[in-house]
């Protein structure tokens, strides 16, 4: 009989050959015991495939014979696994070892909480972790200007990230869900909008999970190490296919999830955002364009998944609205003390009710 819930760690491969490997030892050296990993490899041509050999006796690992994209994979990923929990990981991501077990912890603040995330320092592409420690991520915010962000990316980790509370949600790179939560979010048997085909899926994620009540904790001592390839400054390094995703899915997030009530607060600010895209699409980046009419061509699948996340929502446009804010938001989670805690696998409604 199994004592301890069943985490499964999913990873999306795409020529991932110079971080895969440690990035899979770190999983496989973790501290919880019960403990599933599961590889989609999205036809990798860099020798990725054969580092992922040696480790199919410790993984299951699918190799798809096209890339179909991070959302779709993840959400294959995810439809081949049995955990109570499923930790998506990015693999250029290196986990400390017992980063699991405090996700887990964490987990029982609040039965609430669908997803849990960890503190993500910078590392290089080497995985050296030497010298001044920069943060990568400790939670998402959005802006006014619908952008979102991660907390701290870039600063020096001087201990101000240290509490224990909620945020809006969790960057996919190393983001925590429960299997309830991704049950009850997921449109049309997906979890990731596989349409994103690549970035801003984790942050759909997220705005949709919060406007069905679901609620992100984020725990410093969980600790990860990122080597980022998408960070804000970096657009024209960045592949055009990357970037014009990026802009689609702007808008085919915006149109899912935005409520009246928070379009109205903050509508200069994304009118005045939307125009500086499309004017820098137009001068600039001309790949971008076709986001456009990608945007229209889903418009009305878009405007149906629209009609089923809002029919279900469960909080209102004050609450949503409060966490759209120009400085990284987040609000306060009431630690237990040691003899609170419930045991291992349990949840307490009485602790951490301090969100509506």
């Amino acid at each position: 009989m199994r004592t301890q819930p069943l985490v499964s760690v999913t990873v999306v491969t795409y020529n991932s050959g110079r971080f895969i490997r440690r990035c899979l030892e770190s999983v496989l050296d973790q501290d919880h015991p019960a403990l599933e990993v599961i590889v989609i490899d999205n036809a990798s041509t860099d020798g990725t495939c054969d580092i992922l050999e040696r480790l199919e006796d410790r993984c299951l690992v699918v190799y798809n014979e096209r890339n179909i994209g991070f959302a779709a994979a993840q959400n294959q990923a995810i439809g081949l696994s049995g955990g109570d929990w499923v930790l998506t990981l990015n693999p250029d991501v290196l986990l400390l070892s017992n980063f699991v077990t405090r996700l887990l912890a964490a987990a029982q603040l609040d039965p609430r909480a669908g997803t849990v995330c960890g503190k993500l320092l910078l590392a290089e592409a080497s995985f050296n972790l030497e010298g001044k420690q920069r943060l990568d991520s400790t939670g998402m915010y959005f802006t006014p200007m619908l952008r979102h962000k991660d907390r701290g990316c870039m600063e020096v980790c001087n201990g101000h990230y240290s509490r224990v509370e909620y945020v809006f949600g969790a960057t996919a790179a190393a983001a925590f869900y429960r299997r309830s939560m991704i049950e009850d979010v997921s449109v049309d048997g997906e979890f990731f909008d596989s349409e994103f085909f690549t970035y801003r899926e984790d942050a759909d994620v997220a705005w949709r999970a919060q406007l069905l009540g679901w609620r992100c904790i984020f725990d410093p001592r969980a600790v990860g190490y990122h080597v980022r390839s998408l960070r804000p400054g970096m657009r024209s390094e960045l592949p055009p296919e990357i970037n014009m995703h990026s802009v689609k899915n702007r808008f085919l997030m915006r149109i899912k999830n935005i409520t009246p009530g928070v379009y109205a607060r903050n509508l200069l600010g994304i009118t005045v955002r939307d125009l500086g895209i499309v004017a820098y699409c137009i001068v600039v980046e001309h790949h971008s364009l076709r986001a456009f009419g990608m945007v229209l061509r889903d418009f009305r699948a878009t405007l149906r998944k629209r009609r089923l996340i809002q029919a279900r929502r469960r909080v209102d446009d004050s609450y949503m609205a409060s966490w759209f804010r120009y400085r990284p938001a987040s609000r306060p989670l009431r630690l237990p003390s040691p003899g609170e805690l419930p045991a291992a696998g349990v949840h307490r409604s009485s602790i951490g009710r301090t969100l509506p």
